[in-house]
């Protein structure tokens, strides 16, 4: 690697549970539950990390989730579980090998401090862009418990050097376990052997990058925190803790992505009659008696009115640009903006979106219930697709991939006091 760059990723004095202590922490991402289901995960268990992550649950119901208060019982609570003992810290620098195991399959990956700078120069290579609100929200968060406590699910490209000393880093038992965190199993090694820390470095700063996968509000926010404390600091000399985020690479052979599909909660002034008839100028809308999953890309489920229809384009088309060429780009362009005037999927306040593992019945609940009006299925984008479109510095439509199993908060953190 030439002088001139910066190292991907460096090691870290990480908190972590303590033995015995991840079943009552650990606890999914912050952002993939609703205030109801964090708060029904966390009853009865007073160490659960949405107290930290999501501690508007210690509010009274109907508090505002960006108050002041919340910010400041996250730090309050991050404190207590550490004086308690349920968290501790390690003395020195280490990487941790995470480990989650579901559905019989398992992948093995690295919890660093990924470089802000290395991601500045983009070869911590993004592929979406951010919500405002979500990412002011995670830098308030960072900035009220002055640790990053929710990793970046990054990828890299296999390397067998690498595995060897993951392999051989967890040979051990595992220094923390979290039996099941939605459905999967969560083990934690801690490295903090220095020559084996430095193989860890050297290997993983010999690549030419790390792709995020699932985490772009939260790396943008630690890049954010980096920069607002390097220029609050007048003695910055770039070894300070802030001057990475909280990640976990796993490699690209081993994670899979899930479809990741829309719903939309009204017809853009249409009845369902116009819309079907706009629809069916550009594609063929064959109804069908079960939930559609696409088993092919260029196809989409619809869910309408109580019924499921597979949809077709009439005219496929052939197209190379790597972002346009993608399934979910497809939809945009051709139904999301011309029919239901969904301009931006960003900060349009009419579209939301639900992870595969949620499934087509739940955008059938959403759309019965009356809360949406239309839901699509997708075919799942492909792993080369978000590298291909991350290596030429382009942009997916947001929303574009849903990673899973996903890694669970509390497991380890990255304090920056």
């Amino acid at each position: 690697m030439a002088s001139d760059k910066a190292d991907l990723v460096r090691p870290f004095a990480g908190m972590r549970p303590a033995p015995g202590r991840a079943d009552e922490i650990a606890a999914p991402p912050y952002d993939v539950v609703n205030i109801e289901e964090a708060r029904a995960l966390a009853d009865g268990k007073p160490l659960c990390f949405f107290h930290v992550s999501r501690a508007e649950i210690c509010l009274p119901p109907g508090a505002d989730p960006y108050s002041d208060q919340v910010y400041e019982a996250a730090a309050a609570n991050l404190k207590k579980l550490e004086s308690s003992g349920a968290l501790v810290r390690d003395p020195s620098p280490c990487f941790y090998v995470y480990r989650i195991t579901a559905g019989g399959k398992s992948q093995t990956g690295v919890a660093v401090s990924a470089s802000v700078d290395a991601y500045a120069e983009n070869r911590i290579k993004k592929h979406e862009l951010t919500r405002p609100s979500k990412e002011d929200d995670r830098v308030r968060q960072i900035d009220a418990i002055d640790s990053i406590t929710g990793p970046v699910l990054t990828v890299h490209r296999a390397d067998a050097g690498l595995a060897a000393l993951l392999d051989a880093a967890s040979a051990d038992e595992p220094d923390a376990v979290a039996a099941n965190v939605n459905g999967a199993r969560h083990e934690l090694w801690t490295v903090s052997d220095p020559a084996l820390v430095t193989e860890i470095a050297d290997a993983v700063n010999a690549m030419d990058a790390l792709y995020i996968a699932d985490g772009h509000h939260r790396s943008a926010a630690g890049a954010r925190v980096a920069e607002a404390r390097r220029n609050a600091n007048p003695n910055h000399d770039g070894s300070e803790p802030y001057n990475g985020f909280l990640a976990v690479s796993f490699p690209d052979d081993e994670v899979e992505i899930l479809d990741y599909n829309r719903v939309v909660n009204d017809l853009n002034g249409l009845d369902s009659g116009a819309f079907l008839d706009s629809l069916s100028q550009y594609y063929r809308v064959e109804p069908v008696a079960e939930p559609v999953r696409p088993q092919g890309s260029g196809r989409f489920g619809m869910y309408l009115d109580g019924q499921w229809s597979l949809i077709t384009p009439i005219e496929p088309e052939k197209i190379d640009d790597p972002v346009e060429s993608l399934d979910v780009q497809l939809l945009s362009r051709s139904i999301l903006s011309p029919l239901l005037g969904i301009a931006d999927q960003r900060t349009d306040t009419r579209i939301d979106f639900v992870g595969g593992s949620r499934g087509p019945e739940e955008i059938a609940r959403r759309v019965d219930s009356g809360e949406m009006a239309i839901g699509f299925t997708l075919y799942p984008t492909s792993l080369a697709d978000l590298i291909a479109v991350a290596d030429a510095d382009m942009i997916m439509p947001p929303k574009s991939t849903w990673f899973e199993p996903k890694l669970a908060d509390g497991m380890i953190s990255l304090p920056l006091d």
